[in-house]
């Protein structure tokens, strides 16, 4: 064995692990956008969510270079050199030698581009994005190559040269149009200016995907790196044993380690993935009871107004009754009371007295109500997604023997009436 067989060897192993680990990371990728149910806007509240629409704008980018309508978009100019390099050598008599070599390259010069939060439509409505953060996978635009003879060469590009330059330039350009078919995988959270959720960045969340591919283009590309990592760490395994041993069934055994060690991370990234997926379906839950709450602490307020309008005291307070009744949620797991809205029982009072629409403390209240009753629909709608995917998923192979071995169990579905959410009103661009 010569001496820089060990480094080969240990460098062949790393290189194997390395592989396992993106391989392993592929797959998570992929099982989760997979796993994922793809919401509707007006389903969607808060959490990891899936979407699919049109990418939508009040105020579209034009492109630099293709001056096409954009809700976001970049560019990039690169000037090719090549340089005539000249080094001395020793040859094997140790005599002193010169070489000549041409190295070639590219450049770039000039970048740019214009990003902010857009909307994302689909038939139910649309909700906004940040792409701050997100991994963007965009069209192409915009590609050519041409020298000065071209006006695009001074005309987008800067004036002056790099050193050996060969006065070719590449400009290029990505971007979503706007009116595109796109694909997101991101957290949810609710807006600061209206009651609606918006997709935005997020600590620890393990992915934000914004791309004009499909949700089955972006699952076959996870799905092809896992393949080509576990071929590449099965190969450098192998490659390792030989360079550490020369004996071929240590290769074998080399081989069946990383296959084991494989199905383990496998293993582990299915029951993961199903724990991940059940305390999504905790948090849909917590959240319908953080909302219930708050519509429970607005009942001090409406007995206050009771009390100054004593002459609507019965129908309010039959109103009251309702919303007593409806303030605990049931068990998880189980199925729930009808948490039928109140908005328009209160509105029904409003109308039937007039004067109550000049009480201010009555108004007050009733803005409070519809949005509460709001937060509420999206907390069950966004539940009743998640539960329905991580029930999906303890009813498939592979996940069931998994699911069945660990003791995870379906939950049931809230049934309700009476939800409504308000239309967000913006201005989109023809």
């Amino acid at each position: 064995m010569s001496d820089a067989q060990p480094i080969f060897t240990a460098l062949a192993a790393g290189l194997s692990l390395l592989f396992l680990g993106l391989s392993h990371r592929a797959n998570r990728r992929r099982r989760l956008v997979k796993a994922l149910p793809t919401s509707q806007v007006h389903g969607v509240f808060i959490g990891l969510s899936e979407l699919k629409g049109t990418a939508e704008t009040e105020a579209p980018f034009s492109a630099r270079l293709s001056k096409r309508p954009c809700v976001l978009y970049s560019w990039t100019v690169s000037e090719h050199w090549r340089r005539t390099v000249h080094e001395n050598y020793k040859d094997a008599q140790g005599r002193s030698q010169t070489r000549t070599r041409v190295e070639s390259g590219s450049t770039v010069v000039a970048s740019g581009g214009e990003s902010a939060p857009f909307y994302l439509r689909d038939e139910s409505g649309v909700i906004l994005v940040r792409p701050e953060g997100a991994e963007v996978k965009s069209s192409t635009l915009f590609s050519e190559t041409c020298t000065p003879l071209d006006s695009l060469y001074y005309k987008k590009g800067p004036a002056g040269a790099i050193p050996n330059s060969t006065f070719t330039r590449t400009f290029y350009e990505t971007g979503i149009v706007l009116h595109s078919r796109i694909f997101l995988v991101g957290q949810a959270r609710e807006r600061q200016d209206v009651v609606a959720p918006e997709i935005a960045s997020a600590e620890g969340v393990p992915m934000f995907l914004i791309t004009v591919e499909t949700e089955e283009q972006v699952v076959r590309g996870y799905g092809n790196s896992l393949h080509v990592w576990t071929a590449l760490g099965l190969i450098a395994a192998g490659g390792a044993a030989w360079l550490g041993w020369e004996y071929w069934p240590t290769v074998f055994a080399a081989a069946g380690l990383y296959l084991t060690l494989w199905l383990c991370t496998w293993i582990w990234m299915f029951y993961n993935s199903l724990v991940d997926t059940r305390n999504r379906v905790r948090q849909g839950w917590s959240q319908i009871d953080v909302q219930l709450k708050r519509r429970h602490d607005l009942i001090p307020n409406l007995v206050s107004v009771v009390e100054e309008l004593r002459g609507h005291e019965r129908e309010t307070q039959e109103s009251l009754a309702a919303m007593r009744n409806q303030l605990q949620a049931s068990p998880k797991g189980e199925r729930g009371p009808d948490f039928q809205g109140l908005v328009t029982t209160v509105i029904g009072i409003a109308e039937a007295y007039p004067e109550l629409k000049s009480a201010t403390a009555f108004l007050d209240l009733q803005r409070q109500l519809v949005e509460t009753e709001q937060r509420i629909a999206l907390a069950r709608a966004y539940y009743n997604d998640i539960a329905t995917a991580y029930n999906t998923r303890l009813e498939v192979m592979p996940e069931a023997i998994i699911a069945k071995l660990r003791g995870f169990r379906l939950v049931n579905l809230l049934e309700s009436s009476g939800f409504e959410r308000a239309t967000v009103d913006v201005h989109l661009a023809d």
